[in-house]
C-alpha cells in the first residue's frame, strides 16, 4: 500500500521536529532538502513504512540518534510479562477464548512509538481492562476459525515490544485448539523503532512457544521486496496469515497474500479510513475489508 498523504505529511513532521534541537541551520535546510527530496521522488510509490526506514537512514546521516528503544523495549516486554498471568485467566474463562485472544492482541497494539510518540501506561491499562468487554467480528471470528481448521501452516507476523506477549498467549491458544497447524512467528530482522526482534521474542517467551525466525529486514513493516528469501517462501505457501499491527497492514494490504489484519486505530487516518473511533480495534481478513479514504 503507498503511503496515504497524510502520512507523508505526518513522517515529514515527525523527522523535521528530531532535527530541532540541533543549532546549525545550514545542515537542517540541507537534510529537510533531501528529506523532501525523497518524498518527492518515491513518496507516491513506496508505503509509509519504507519511506519511515529511508528518513531515519538520512536523519542518521546528519545527526545522533536521540532515542535508545533497547531499553524501552525490554520495559515494555517485562511491563506486559507482569501482567500475562492475569490475563491468561481471563482467556481461560472466556467462553470463547480465541475471541478472547483477539482482543487483548489487539489492545496490546497500542505499544507503538512510531504512531503514538509516546506510549500512557495508564491508557495502555485502561485497554487491556476494556479488552475483555469489546466486540470481536463473528464473521471474522468464524472465518478465522475455519481456516485454522483447514490449514496447515500459520504464519504470525509480530509487531511491536511488548504486545508480542499478547502474540505469545494467541499463539498459545491457536495451537492448542488446532494442533495439527505448523506455527512459525516472525519478527523483524534487525532494530526497527519499537518492533520486536529475535531478542524481544527470547526475552517473552515466544521461542518456547513456536518456531521463531527473523525476516532479514530492519523495517517497520513486513515489505515483501525486503524480507528474506526464507520469509518471503514462507509467506507465498502460508494457508493462514495473522499480520499485527498498521505497519503491517500498510506493507502487505494490497500485495496478495490476503492476510488476517489485526490492529488499533491509532491515527486520525486510520480512524476515517475505517469509519472507527480512535483506538478501536481493527480484525478482519483482508478480502473483507473496505478502506474510507
Amino acid at each position: 500500500m503507498n503511503a496515504n498523504p497524510c502520512c507523508i505529511s505526518c513522517l515529514l513532521t515527525k523527522y523535521e521536529k528530531q532535527a530541532r534541537p540541533f543549532p546549525d541551520d545550514d545542515t537542517k535546510r540541507t537534510y529537510l532538502n533531501r528529506l523532501l527530496k525523497l518524498l518527492y521522488e518515491e513518496g507516491a510509490v513506496r508505503s509509509a513504512p519504507e519511506l519511515s526506514c529511508r528518513m531515519d537512514a538520512i536523519y542518521r546521516a546528519y545527526y545522533p540518534v536521540l532515542v535508545d528503544y533497547e531499553p524501552i523495549k525490554h520495559r515494555y516486554n517485562q511491563y506486559m510479562l507482569s501482567k500475562e498471568t492475569l490475563v491468561e485467566s481471563r482467556i481461560h474463562r472466556d467462553p470463547d477464548p480465541l475471541a478472547a485472544c483477539v482482543r487483548y492482541v489487539c489492545a496490546g497494539n497500542y505499544i507503538d512509538f512510531g504512531a503514538n510518540n509516546v506510549v500512557d501506561d495508564r491508557l495502555l491499562d485502561q485497554l487491556l481492562d476494556k479488552a475483555a468487554h469489546e466486540t470481536v467480528d463473528p464473521t471474522a471470528l468464524a472465518m478465522l476459525k475455519q481456516d485454522l481448521s483447514d490449514g496447515k501452516t500459520l504464519v504470525y507476523l509480530t509487531d511491536n515490544c511488548g504486545e508480542i506477549v499478547m502474540d505469545k498467549l494467541f499463539v498459545r491458544c491457536i495451537r492448542a485448539q488446532y494442533p495439527h497447524l505448523d506455527v512459525t512467528v516472525i519478527v523483524r530482522g534487525g532494530p526497527a523503532l519499537n518492533d520486536a526482534t529475535m531478542v524481544d521474542a527470547e526475552e517473552v517467551g515466544m521461542t518456547a512457544e513456536a518456531r521463531c525466525m527473523g525476516n532479514g529486514a530492519a523495517l517497520p513493516g513486513t515489505i515483501l521486496s525486503a524480507v528474506n528469501t526464507e520469509t518471503l517462501a514462507l509467506l507465498r505457501r502460508a494457508d493462514v496469515i495473522i499480520a499485527k499491527g498498521q505497519g503491517n497492514f500498510e506493507s502487505l494490504f494490497g500485495e496478495g497474500l490476503n492476510p488476517y489484519f489485526l490492529f488499533l486505530c491509532k491515527c486520525d487516518l486510520f480512524v476515517r479510513r475505517f469509519g472507527m473511533e480512535k483506538y478501536a480495534s481493527v480484525f478482519a481478513r483482508e478480502d473483507h475489508i473496505t478502506i474510507h479514504c
